[in-house]
């Protein structure tokens, strides 16, 4: 029992408190972005394997993952509007439906991935983290019973669109906007330039992405839940 408090100690340390610290110290550092990414990519994979406690990972439940990975990727790379993407709700449903830890690691695969196909920089790290912490939070959210993994009627979904649209903008974008402060702004103007991009981002990019998250949650939440239920029931893959 010592052993597992240790494990989630050291896990929730990672997470947040020697992540965000890296992921700072390579962002005031030149053109560090690429070791940012790479040590982010190490502790989530860290976080994803010291949270199997008392079980290995199973094939099946890592493959079904990646496919979830995938359709946010997908996502992400095919809708054609800057801001207004649905990334962020399959990762919300990875998070929810494996649990808070896979919900990082989606998170984190996803940001890294699509990237390859917009274009690595120092906003990669930033995303990966922001990310991640959103598939974190929607999977700590479900274990304390605020979202249920099981979407019945209207009013589940509607509490669902409403966490979702809030995480982007109270969390994700945020982190996001804070990354374009610090490799961007804070060069050229300063302190003076952190309400004009917290501003800048809430209006642009934030609300647009809270809104598709939402839109995205409100159509294929429950039908996706429903299904990702029924694989993990069908062959015995165990939720956190």
């Amino acid at each position: 029992m010592k052993k597992l408090r240790s494990l989630r100690a050291l896990r929730w340390a990672i997470v947040l408190a020697v992540m965000p610290l890296t992921v700072y110290l390579c962002a005031v550092s030149e053109r560090k972005y690429y070791l940012s990414a790479l040590l982010v990519i190490a502790m989530t994979m860290a976080v994803f394997f010291l949270s199997f406690e008392r079980r290995a990972p199973q094939a099946r439940e890592l493959a079904l993952l990646a496919v979830v990975c995938a359709l946010a990727v997908a996502s992400r790379v095919v809708v054609p509007f800057p801001s207004f993407k649905p990334t962020m709700a399959f990762i919300l449903l990875a998070g929810m439906a494996f649990g808070a830890e896979r919900g990082f690691l989606c998170g984190a695969v996803t940001a890294l991935v699509s990237n390859f196909f917009f274009g690595q920089g120092p906003w990669t790290p930033w995303q990966m983290m922001g990310y991640g912490l959103g598939g974190l939070a929607a999977g700590l959210l479900c274990r304390a019973g605020l979202l249920k993994r099981h979407v019945r009627g209207w009013k589940d979904i509607a509490v669902l669109c409403m966490v979702g649209f809030l995480l982007i903008v109270v969390l994700v974008g945020p982190i996001l906007d804070t990354s374009t402060y610090l490799t961007v702004a804070i060069k050229s103007a300063g302190a003076t330039a952190a309400l004009p991009i917290y501003l800048t981002g809430f209006l642009t990019a934030n609300l647009p992405h809270a809104a598709a998250t939402a839109v995205t949650l409100a159509l294929l939440g429950r039908p996706l839940l429903k299904m990702l239920h029924r694989i993990q029931t069908k062959y015995g893959l165990l939720q956190d």
